[in-house]
């Protein structure tokens, strides 16, 4: 009986690992626990359609949910579902979706979209309301060095920064 029990919890832990989705430690900021999409939520729910094409906040819902790179993305309708899908760099919060401004200092914080921009066609996010006022004091500044910095940090996880 226990070579039975060790057998089944193998073979569950087999499982487990081969259903999870796969992506490298922390490249994107992701709610906890799991969509019925069987992947994490990225950009807390919020359509990054609506963000990027409307420059305006909106809830999306699990009756539209795509899955990018291991990430689910909810929408707001079929139509930016569909237009995410065509082009999801398009639409894809810089950085992972983690705090530009954290970024840009080699961290990574969670990026809020209650505290976002989009500057030249790109989504910004941003930790809290006074980490997005810093960023508006030199927002290019600041998205350069998160660039740079994205590259050397982006398979890092966050707790080793």
């Amino acid at each position: 009986m226990p070579f039975m029990k060790s057998a089944i919890a193998a073979t569950l832990l087999s499982l487990a690992a081969l259903s999870a989705p796969a992506m490298a430690a922390d490249e994107y900021n992701t709610s906890s626990g799991l969509t019925a999409a069987g992947s994490p939520l990225g950009l807390h729910g919020v359509d990054p359609v609506a963000f990027v094409s409307l420059g305006n906040r909106i809830d999306g819902t699990a009756q539209y949910t795509a899955v990018h790179d291991g990430v689910a993305y909810y929408f707001a309708s079929q139509e930016a579902m569909d237009a995410f899908t065509a082009h999801p760099d398009q639409y894809l919060p810089q950085n992972g979706g983690f705090c530009t401004f954290g970024v840009s200092v080699g961290k990574k914080f969670d990026g809020d979209p209650q505290f976002a921009a989009v500057v030249d066609g790109k989504l910004y996010l941003f930790l809290n309301e006074a980490i997005f006022r810093e960023f508006q004091k030199d927002q290019s500044g600041t998205i350069t060095k998160a660039e740079a910095n994205w590259k050397k940090i982006r398979s890092t996880e966050a707790t080793k920064l």
